[in-house]
């Protein structure tokens, strides 16, 4: 089994932090219209709002995160680590076209739906069958984990249709499909100090 580069952990771990971070600042400078329960994180990044730079930064950073781990990701299978560097690209695209500052926009909406969907697939594809696969890599976590994301993906258009709370559902989601990665890295890693150690 491959090994993973230790710089993998710092842009799989930076990845979650870039995207708080960039949304507790961001609805920070935009203040009290903004409702961070029913509006988007999207929402933040609109042009003309005070903190729509910083969101534009978190989803640039989370764009390059990605794609760093997905190269950087040596253990899983192709297919999964192309479908995270697509999650990366889709993030670098949602900060290209951002979402409006009222009213929807279907480009915008196409893009971070495609996002969605390469990041809740990944884990599932990037599984492998083996002994000597990570844990994290292994089918029945893999499965899991994109199971949990999918549900979480339905949760969010769900709050969105019915105007409820479409935020708290898409932060949820979000957290969980920028944290996986580190959790991966980080299982692969465990893996190869172990095989290294002797009995």
């Amino acid at each position: 089994m491959r090994s993973v580069p230790t710089w993998a952990l710092v842009s799989s771990g930076c990845a979650p932090v870039f995207l708080v971070m960039g949304w507790l600042v961001a609805a920070a400078l935009q203040g009290h219209p903004y409702d961070p329960a029913a509006q988007t994180i999207s929402v933040l990044a609109a042009p003309g709002n005070s903190g729509s730079w910083v969101m534009t930064a978190a989803f640039i950073a989370l764009g390059f995160c990605h794609l760093l781990t997905a190269w950087g990701l040596r253990p899983a299978a192709t297919a999964g680590r192309m479908a995270l560097a697509a999650g990366g690209l889709s993030a670098l695209a949602v900060a290209v076209v951002p979402a409006p500052s009222s009213g929807g926009s279907l480009s915008h909406g196409s893009v971070a739906v495609a996002g969605f969907a390469v990041l809740a697939a990944w884990p599932v594809l990037a599984a492998r069958a083996g002994t000597d696969v990570p844990w994290a890599l292994r089918p029945f976590p893999s499965l899991g984990a994109t199971a949990v994301m999918a549900v979480g993906a339905v949760w969010f258009l769900v709050e969105l249709h019915l105007h409820g709370v479409a935020g708290v559902a898409e932060r949820a989601v979000t957290t969980l499909q920028s944290v996986w990665p580190f959790v991966v890295v980080l299982s692969c890693l465990r893996g190869s100090v172990r095989d290294e150690c002797p009995n």
